[in-house]
């Protein structure tokens, strides 16, 4: 579960100071699939990186799995990152010089998890995004395509409760970005991950089951797309 309570976030001070998220205030429950909307540099992403616990608000309070992200220490919320809250980025941010297996296990090894629980969690991360067949290639010889999918594994090998993803599709053509988010959704049925997508298309943010609209830093609607998205499905079984 994803709480914001009248949250605002100002960067700098004085006249030079910008209100990235000012007074925003949503309740998104565990398993959800939800996705942010608006123009660049409208918060859509400040929000994300409050959650995580990456800048922490001016005002408010932030809670994540029944804890408040807004009070904990650096470590804390380091801790929060590497356990609970899988990332996924536009960038792959993958490494060149490790293989495919050795980037998703990364997580693991900075949390000092065993080498051999490391392996079996590694396995599981790639088969469930099709890319088992690839572990032993560097990033370099991936499509687009392919290295987000790695990205979104190594996100998932943590078995995070919440998935955040940040323009995940924006590096991509449309019809891998098409391939990405069935598997993001795949992801949210089968595993009851919450997700949080960013994104400036409307297509991708039908995936999702509501949609926040953010507009300078304000959160300015708030839809439910469920019948939208029962209706793209069955079209799609046309």
């Amino acid at each position: 579960m994803i709480e914001f309570r009248k949250v605002t976030k100002v960067f700098g001070s004085g006249q030079t100071s910008v209100r990235a998220v000012n007074d925003v205030s949503f309740r998104c429950p565990r398993g959800a699939f939800w996705a942010l909307m608006g123009p660049s540099g409208s918060g859509k992403s400040t929000i994300l990186h409050l959650i995580a616990g990456l800048t922490p608000p001016t005002e408010g309070s932030i809670i994540v799995e029944g804890a408040d992200v807004s009070k904990m220490t650096s470590a804390e919320a380091a801790a929060l990152r590497r356990r609970r809250i899988g990332y996924v980025l536009q960038t792959f941010n993958l490494m060149p010089f490790l293989t495919v297996a050795e980037n998703v296990g990364m997580p693991l090894v900075l949390d000092g998890v065993k080498q051999a629980e490391v392996n079996g969690r590694v396995k599981e991360a790639l088969t469930m995004v099709s890319m088992s067949h690839r572990a032993s290639h560097h990033p370099t010889h991936l499509s687009g395509g392919e290295q987000q999918r790695v990205a979104i594994a190594r996100a998932l090998v943590i078995r995070p409760a919440i998935a955040l993803a940040d323009e995940p599709t924006g590096n991509l053509d449309r019809a891998a970005g098409r391939v990405l988010m069935d598997l993001l959704q795949d992801v949210n049925e089968r595993t009851g991950v919450t997700v949080l997508l960013v994104t400036h298309d409307p297509v991708f943010a039908a995936y999702a089951t509501r949609v926040l609209r953010i507009v300078d830093g304000t959160l300015r609607q708030d839809t439910e797309l469920t019948h939208e998205v029962e209706e793209r499905d069955l079209s799609l079984a046309r």
